[in-house]
């Protein structure tokens, strides 16, 4: 398990509604611990490439986080969660792996050979908590049809706090198949050369020995730390395109803990929902927000349509007129016969503002959402405009919904409808300026600008 795995089994972000979380490899499990909170943050990585010529590879990683008692969604990861006692629990998962080659910057022990992308693993995990300790094991399969490898997981951890500061030492030995290994390690006949000998990686051991932390900065911010070590298999190592060492990761991030007050946590939580209908615009995100751009009367115009269910995690933030919301939607693209028709999943934390002079008489709000969107198919004009640009395209991508609206109560005179409001919206999708592996180091995405109902029940 490499550092931004580890990372990530980290995230935080979205909802949290059981005092304990159950991804049974996560070294920071419980980093949130209030009934009913929210997080967000972002995290930045430090790996040496176990690849020759790799050199050092610095990545953004953002923090994101859903969990209730029997579902979670991280930034990488989603599972069912199944708990038998306090004492042990398993779980079924899908999980984003992090291993392939450099998309950014190909070494040249690299050049020439086929690309070996990221895969999507199917998983079950268990744990098994002690007063020592904890054990776990995984076990994963690609369903990807990129490796077809297969890897067992087997783990300690021990937990150990005192004051603002917790620390988790961890263990992990892991089993990876020769499919596994060979897929990303491996050089097949047609991709030999006199410096680079066909190779066929077979099955092997890896051993992980890791310490990440937190620090409690104030009672809300984080301070997230970590380091680890790894020793690839013989088998690994031994490939003519792998440098015979020890991978050394790090990691250096900040959370913000958006769980309310235990007494002040509603004894309810209502659901919010939100349709919404909108256009493709060729506008770029800022001058949108500013204002100075809202045509959607653009060549090849594509429509979206969709359906979100969100709930208030805190309301009033330290007393500002600030309430954070989070997201989960389903979003509909229209194509009009330029491709297939497709999906988008998007989930999110957004904070919403209404301090203006005449909230008091019609409540406006100003809202601002970050969070995570997974395509089933790359949308039409953002494979359209990246194609142009000359640059990549990637299913998951950072999510960004920036709003505002109006509460029709306050405007039809109708208290029963306060909480019902109407408004304009952009969907946007991109990665990190190309920053962030888990976005495929992409550079650029895609605009909706729509307009929306939302009402609570």
């Amino acid at each position: 398990m490499s550092m931004r795995r580890a990372v990530l089994l980290a995230a935080a972000g979205l909802w949290l509604a059981a005092p304990l979380a159950r991804a049974t490899s996560d070294p920071l499990v419980g980093l949130i611990e209030s009934d009913g909170g929210a997080g967000i943050g972002i995290a930045a990585t430090v790996t040496r490439s176990p690849y020759v010529d790799g050199g050092v590879r610095n990545d953004l990683v953002p923090l994101y986080l859903y969990e209730n008692q029997h579902f979670y969604l991280h930034a990488y990861r989603v599972g069912f969660k199944f708990d038998r006692d306090r004492g042990d629990g398993f779980d079924l998962f899908l999980t984003h792996r992090f291993e392939g080659f450099p998309s950014d910057r190909i070494p040249s022990s690299l050049s020439g050979m086929a690309a070996r992308g990221p895969g999507l693993d199917a998983g079950v995990g268990y744990e098994r908590r002690f007063g020592w300790g904890t054990l776990y094991a995984e076990a994963l399969r690609d369903v990807s049809h990129s490796s077809g490898g297969n890897e067992l997981r087997l783990g300690y951890s021990y937990d150990w706090g005192r004051g603002r500061l917790r620390l988790r030492p961890y263990l992990t030995w892991s089993l990876r198949s020769a499919r596994l290994n060979d897929y990303y390690y491996g050089v097949r006949a047609d991709e030999a050369t006199p410096a680079r000998p066909a190779y066929q990686a077979s099955a092997g051991f890896n051993g992980e020995l890791g310490l990440y932390g937190s620090y409690r900065l104030t009672e809300r911010w984080r301070l997230l730390a970590g380091a680890s070590v790894t020793r690839w298999s013989s088998e690994v190592r031994d490939s003519p395109i792998v440098k015979d060492r020890m991978e050394i990761s790090s990691m250096l991030g900040v959370l913000y803990d958006f769980s309310p007050q235990r007494e002040a946590a509603p004894r309810s939580k209502p659901l919010i929902v939100k349709l919404l209908l909108g256009k493709s615009t060729g506008c770029n995100l800022l001058p949108i927000m500013e204002l100075r751009c809202a045509s959607t009367d653009t060549p090849d115009q594509t429509r979206v349509a969709g359906i979100e269910i969100g709930r208030t995690f805190v309301r009033r933030l330290n007393g500002w007129p600030l309430d954070i919301v989070g997201y989960l939607g389903l979003l509909h693209h229209d194509e009009r016969g330029l491709q297939p028709d497709s999906w988008q999943f998007n989930a999110y934390v957004k904070g919403y503002w209404y301090g203006f002079p005449w909230s008091d008489r019609v409540r406006t709000r100003v809202g601002f959402g970050t969070g995570l969107s997974y395509a089933e198919r790359i949308p039409y004009v953002e494979a359209r405009d990246q194609a142009q640009r000359g640059r990549g395209t990637s299913y998951l991508l950072n999510y960004l919904d920036p709003s505002i609206d109006v509460s029709l109560g306050d405007l039809l005179g109708k208290r029963s409808l306060r909480e019902a409001y109407f408004g304009f919206g952009v969907t946007h999708r991109s990665g990190i300026f190309g920053s962030s592996q888990l976005f495929g180091d992409v550079n650029g995405g895609s605009n909706y600008i729509y307009t929306y109902l939302e009402w609570t029940l």
